[in-house]
């Protein structure tokens, strides 16, 4: 990415060229059982403080690379077998799930994983099991995620499998704060959830993200509300990144518009159908 040097100098949202990473996922493979390439040479980079989207449909591989991520693969029987992934400053692909928690990146899986039998009390604090601080520091975490879900401290004391979906998708995402995390993977944040509940929960995380400073890595199938709150994207396809850039710019991109805003006609069913993908075979080396 380029920078205009006619724009003013007081530019405000940092651009993943002008922000240092905090994750770096540089030209990854992924198999499952030995067999099943899932992943082809995934790059991107999450700047600090940044919310990045990884877009795509059902099977692209959004899921596999947040999982690459938090290293939640092994217990798929999945590996990453080519490449490398860094965090912080440090290469993190062959550590446990266990050791990225305490390291402060952290995955909210798809699907609303809460434990059932615990109130929604107790299943945010057991996102701080990892955290060696006194209980009065623990309970003003829990009350910042109070802050953030008031609809959490009203159902404190409900067990988490009586709460609905939204609820417990606010409860999966206070979990993940209160490990006092520097950066959240989400997982899919919007399935199944109404359009104004999806609305709510993202601009929740919007503010986390601008007043506590975590980095935020996004997979996502809504693309309309993806790229509304992301600063930057990547578009995969059958394993590969086959266009990135500014959400702005992939908003604009006729491409994009097309395939995944459902926004123009025609018979193209995908980025090689495209004469503009064969700009992009880059991705594909």
């Amino acid at each position: 990415m380029t920078v205009d040097s006619a724009a003013p100098a007081e530019q405000t949202a940092p651009t993943a060229a002008t922000v240092e990473p905090i994750l770096t996922v540089n030209n990854i493979e992924v198999i499952y059982d030995s067999v099943i390439l899932v992943l082809k040479g995934v790059s991107l980079d999450v700047p600090k403080g940044s919310i990045v989207a990884i877009l795509g449909a059902n099977g692209a591989g959004k899921t596999t690379t947040l999982k690459a991520i938090s290293n939640l693969l092994r217990a798929e029987r999945g590996d990453v077998t080519k490449g490398e992934i860094s965090f912080d400053g440090n290469r993190i692909d062959k550590l446990s799930a266990n050791e990225m928690v305490k390291r402060g990146c952290i995955q909210v899986m798809e699907g609303r994983h809460c434990f059932e039998h615990l109130t929604i009390e107790e299943n945010l604090l057991t996102g701080a099991y990892t955290r060696r601080e006194s209980s009065s520091v623990i309970n003003q975490s829990l009350e910042l995620v109070y802050d953030y879900f008031p609809r959490l401290k009203e159902r404190r004391k409900s067990l988490a499998g009586y709460t609905s979906g939204g609820e417990q998708q606010m409860c999966a995402i206070g979990r993940a704060l209160m490990s006092n995390p520097k950066m959240i993977l989400l997982d899919e944040p919007s399935m199944g959830l109404a359009p104004q509940l999806v609305e709510q929960i993202f601009e929740i995380v919007k503010k986390i993200n601008e007043e506590q400073g975590v980095s935020v890595l996004l997979a996502e199938q809504n693309t309309t509300v993806a790229l509304r709150y992301a600063k930057y994207g990547y578009i995969l396809e059958n394993g590969r990144v086959v266009m990135d850039g500014d959400a702005v710019d992939l908003r604009e991109n006729e491409d994009v518009k097309e395939f995944y805003l459902g926004l123009s006609g025609g018979d193209k069913q995908s980025f090689r159908d495209v004469k503009s993908y064969k700009r992009r075979k880059r991705w594909l080396a």
